[in-house]
Formats: structure tokens, sequence, C-alpha cells
């Protein structure tokens, strides 16, 4: 039987990792691996200077699952080290609240999970609803893609330690106008920082922010969503700047060294 491990990084008891497992149910066995409590933006965090817990948790449905003190990164590697002792098929992290576009990438815990099992070599996808107001989100048209998206990787495996980031617009399903296959955009934030006065006159500082208002190039996984298409990303491990090594190799770096050898 296929073994599914699933997290994310909006906490176990977010509504979007239940649709998840509803849908993926119907596809394999799946071991269900989150945080205890909310861990957005915690990008690709290990934990090291504490211990990790493990707390199996059965829900009223009957479904168990494992809540964890650690990241969503920690979530996959306890998932795949401990409770599936070694044997996963697929790595899957979400149904995540909100849009992972662009430069969000390099905060995502979510994405940061599925980058995870592609380090274990394990076929991976993360997948969010982009919706900027998480208070009612329908997740079952993700959840549906989720399990197809799944069927489909499982049958035509990726080359190893890539992954796909997956976005659905958050429209009713009706609207949706098709899949498309997208490179990395840009979204970046302004007005990162709000500061606050706390009542003994002592500042604090809030990281909040809003999108800088920018025309997203064709093909981008933000234009896709602005047209209301699902999002398909590839994603590679290898963060190098290959059209830079050139250019890089001509620089005199004329250490003194080295001058004598």
């Amino acid at each position: 039987m296929i073994r599914i491990l699933l997290t994310n990084d909006d906490g176990i008891h977010a509504p979007g990792i239940h649709a998840a497992r509803e849908a993926l149910s119907a596809i394999g066995e799946v071991f269900m691996v989150a945080p205890e409590r909310q861990r957005s933006a915690a990008g690709h965090a290990i934990t090291l200077h504490k211990p990790l817990r493990l707390n199996p948790i059965t829900f009223l449905n009957g479904q168990r699952g494992f809540a964890t003190n650690g990241t969503p990164t920690d979530c996959v590697t306890l998932g795949f080290d401990v409770v599936m002792e070694g044997r996963c098929d697929l790595v899957v992290s979400g149904i995540n609240a909100g849009p992972n576009l662009g430069w969000d990438l390099t905060y995502s815990g979510t994405v940061a999970a599925a980058i995870e099992g592609a380090v274990l070599g394990i076929p991976s996808f993360a997948i969010s609803v982009a919706a900027e107001q998480t208070e009612e989100i329908d997740y079952r048209p993700a959840a549906r893609f989720a399990a197809l998206l799944a069927r489909r990787l499982l049958a035509d495996p990726l080359p190893p330690h890539t992954l796909l980031n997956v976005n659905v617009p958050a429209v009713p399903e009706h609207e949706l106008r098709g899949v498309a296959i997208t490179h990395q955009g840009r979204r970046e934030y302004v007005d990162r920082i709000v500061p606050r006065v706390d009542p003994a006159g002592r500042p604090y500082y809030w990281q909040a922010g809003s999108i800088r208002e920018d025309t997203p190039d064709p093909g981008c996984d933000v234009h896709a969503i602005l047209e209301k298409q699902i999002s398909v990303t590839p994603v590679h491990l290898d963060l190098t700047a290959y059209s830079l090594l050139d250019r890089l190799r001509a620089w005199d770096f004329d250490l003194p060294a080295c001058r004598n050898r």
C-alpha cells in the first residue's frame, strides 16, 4: 500500500490538513505528523537545542495523528524516521491557508516541509490555497487536486531532489481556469516593520507588511493565480546561480598567501 506522510505549518488542528487527509486516504495510508501549534513562516528551520516530542492524538472522527513541538521540517524528519520507520512513498505539505508564491518560498514552512521530503529523496509537493482572508476557505478544490497530483507524481516521479509548489486560487471550483505550469515569480513586501509602544513606554515591533503592487510576468506563479489558474511550479534544491560562474571565475582574487605557491 502507498504510504503518505502529511504535514503542514498551520498546525495539526488546521482544517486544510484534514481536508487533504480525507482526499489522500483514497490513495493510500496517510500518516499525519504536524506542529502542535501555528508555525507559519518557519522556513527550513530545524530544532537542535531542545528535545523534540511526538504526541499521539485521536481526533473526534477516530482518526489518529502526531503533534510535535518542532518545526514543519522537524515533522518530516520525525515522520519519516520514527513514525514511518523510513518507509514513505510521498510527502505532502498543506493544505496551507494563504498563498506561497514568488519569494514566499524562502520563508514558507509549508514549502520547507516539502523541501525536506526532497532532501530525503521522496517525491514531495506543497499545496496552498491563495486566499488573503483565511477565515472561510473552501479547501475541497485544493484537496481534490492534491489527490490528482499525488497519483500523477507517484506514477511519474520527478528527478531526485526536486519538488512541486502548488497554489490553488481561492475561487469556487467552477471558476477555475485550468492548470498552469509556472516559474517562480516576485512577491515583495513593503512596510514590513510596524513600531508600537507598550504601556511602560518601551518600543516593540510587529513584522507585517503589504504586497508591493507590481505587474507579474506571464508564466509565473503570481500571474497564474490572478488568472484563476492552479499554479504548479517545479523547484529544485540546487541554488547555484550557474549563469554567474564564468563571471566570478574572471575576478582577480590575488590572495597574498597564495602568491608564492
